[in-house]
């Protein structure tokens, strides 16, 4: 069994973004291992990293938790081209692991989603997640989920009515586990 860290969302509970974080962390889940999911909520609190009110204990159980993760899950709504400034804020708190033996995201496994309502936002917020993972030593696993989220991908209850999003949220889940088990 691994832990599986998740974080992302948007300030909206119940977001396309949060959805999809959470049904490709469910991946790790179903297969017996440890999920932690930091969410759009909990990122909203957190102080701006270093900034006013900021302190040693903001975001302490999520720098603990990354710590110790074997693969980590991030998702991002595609603002204006990239991600948002809440998951921003957040990926900055890793700099606390900068001293760490295993500095910042070394060797682990990491996930990537964008959810988007066009093609040019989801891919180029992409493409920012993975310059940023890679600047963190962090392996981004060679699918990324872009996706286009139309309305009625997500039902009232949460569930995901598109199969094809589905199976991409699947297969992020699943190739962060395979990475950190030496799974093919």
């Amino acid at each position: 069994m691994g832990l599986v860290v998740g974080i992302g969302g948007t300030t909206r509970a119940g977001s396309a973004t949060e959805l999809a974080l959470r049904l490709a962390c469910e991946t790790a889940a179903n297969a017996g291992d440890e999920v932690r999911v930091f969410d759009g909520e909990y990122l909203a609190h957190l102080p701006f990293y270093r900034g006013p009110g900021w302190s040693r204990q903001s975001a302490s159980d999520m720098v603990e938790a990354i710590r110790l993760a074997d693969g980590l899950i991030i998702a991002s709504p595609g603002y204006h081209g990239t991600i948002s400034g809440v998951l921003k804020n957040a990926l900055d708190y890793i700099e606390e692991l900068a001293g760490d033996e295993r500095v910042y995201l070394h060797d682990r496994p990491v996930g990537l989603i964008v959810t988007a309502h066009g093609h040019q936002a989801a891919s180029s917020a992409m493409i920012t997640l993975r310059t940023i993972v890679h600047s963190l030593r962090g392996w981004p696993t060679p699918f990324g989920a872009a996706l286009k989220i139309e309305p009625g991908t997500f039902d009232a209850q949460g569930n995901c009515t598109d199969p094809d999003v589905r199976d991409q949220l699947a297969i992020v889940g699943s190739q962060v586990r395979a990475i950190f088990r030496h799974e093919d």
